[in-house]
């Protein structure tokens, strides 16, 4: 069985339509930052690549000289999470205000 260009299309059309709702409230302003899980599978998706792990250990060494390790994560595990918490629309992820009265909430 093959895969239409549609169906595919679709796919990457729906991730695009889903966001993550970033809002930032600082005195009389207020911002909203929309990203798309898109950019989130992305950006992950460098994350857990072992280049970037393997950099980012060799810097810790350099830096710090202990010897800490920041583990592997895998892509499939992290996969797997994004596709639930997809599902979990309208989730409150963090929402936190300052002192200053800045407020900051991340909603799915």
């Amino acid at each position: 069985m093959s895969i239409l260009p549609q169906q595919t299309e679709t796919k990457y059309w729906l991730l695009l339509s889903k966001m993550i709702k970033i809002k930032i409230k600082v005195k009389a302003r207020r911002f909203i930052i929309l990203v798309p899980y898109a950019f989130l599978h992305l950006f992950l998706r460098i994350l857990t690549s072992k280049r970037i792990h393997v950099l980012v250990n060799r810097a810790i060494e350099k830096k710090v000289k202990k010897n800490f390790q920041i583990p592997y994560i895998n892509w499939d595990d992290l996969k797997l999470l994004l596709k639930e918490l997809s599902k979990e629309k309208g989730l409150l992820l963090l929402e936190t205000s300052f002192k200053d009265g800045t407020e900051f909430t991340i909603k799915l």
